[in-house]
C-alpha cells in the first residue's frame, strides 16, 4: 500500500529540476563544440519540459518546433529502469527509464530532472501493479442492503449444500 500523502507530492511533480538544467551545461561542457550545437536545444528542451502524473497514466510533453507528447498508461508499463551516471548522481539526479510492450527496444518514456525517482519508481510500480491507496482499500465497505443480499446467499448456498448431501446419500443407500 502507498502513502496517500507521498502519491500527491508525486502528482504535484509538472517540471524537472533545477539541476538538470546544471547537468545538460555541464555535459555541453565537456565537449565545447557542443555548446553551440546542442546548448539551445537543451535549453528549450529544458524549459520545455512538462510531466503530469495522473490516475490513469504518465503524461510527457515537451519542444517548441516541433512539440513531442507521450501518454503511457499505467496498465500498459512493462517495466521500469533507473539510470543515472556519475555527474547525474553528484546531482542527485536519475532518469526513469519506463517501458511498455511495443514494438522498440528502447524506453517509452524518459524521465529526467527528477530528485524524487526512488519515490516516483515506487509510485509507478504501485500503480503498474495496481495497488490503491489507503484511502480506497481493496474491500469495499458493505452497507446494509448488500449485507442482507449477502445474508441471503449464504442461506441459499447452505440449503443447496443440505440437499446435495440428502441426495448422495439417497444414492448411497440405494446401491
Amino acid at each position: 500500500m502507498t502513502d496517500p500523502a507521498l502519491d500527491r507530492q508525486i502528482q504535484a511533480i509538472e517540471r524537472p529540476d533545477k539541476a538538470l538544467w546544471t547537468y545538460y551545461v555541464l555535459s555541453c561542457l565537456l565537449f565545447p563544440p557542443l555548446l553551440f550545437i546542442m546548448g539551445p536545444y537543451l535549453y528549450f528542451r529544458y524549459h520545455t519540459m512538462r510531466y503530469k502524473f495522473t490516475d490513469d497514466g504518465i503524461s510527457m510533453s515537451w519542444g517548441i518546433l516541433f512539440r513531442r507528447e507521450v501518454i503511457v498508461n499505467y496498465a500498459r508499463i512493462q517495466d521500469i529502469h533507473l539510470r543515472s551516471n556519475l555527474v547525474e548522481r553528484w546531482l542527485g539526479l536519475a532518469r526513469i527509464l519506463v517501458q511498455t510492450a511495443s514494438g522498440s527496444s528502447s524506453a517509452e518514456v524518459c524521465i529526467e530532472g527528477i530528485k524524487e525517482f526512488e519515490a516516483l519508481r515506487d509510485f509507478l510500480y504501485s500503480r503498474m501493479r495496481g495497488v490503491k491507496d489507503h484511502a480506497h482499500p481493496a474491500v469495499a465497505a458493505v452497507d446494509a442492503d448488500t449485507a442482507a443480499g449477502y445474508g441471503e446467499l449464504v442461506a441459499a448456498l447452505r440449503e443447496t449444500t443440505t440437499e446435495l448431501r440428502a441426495v448422495r446419500e439417497a444414492l448411497a443407500n440405494r446401491k
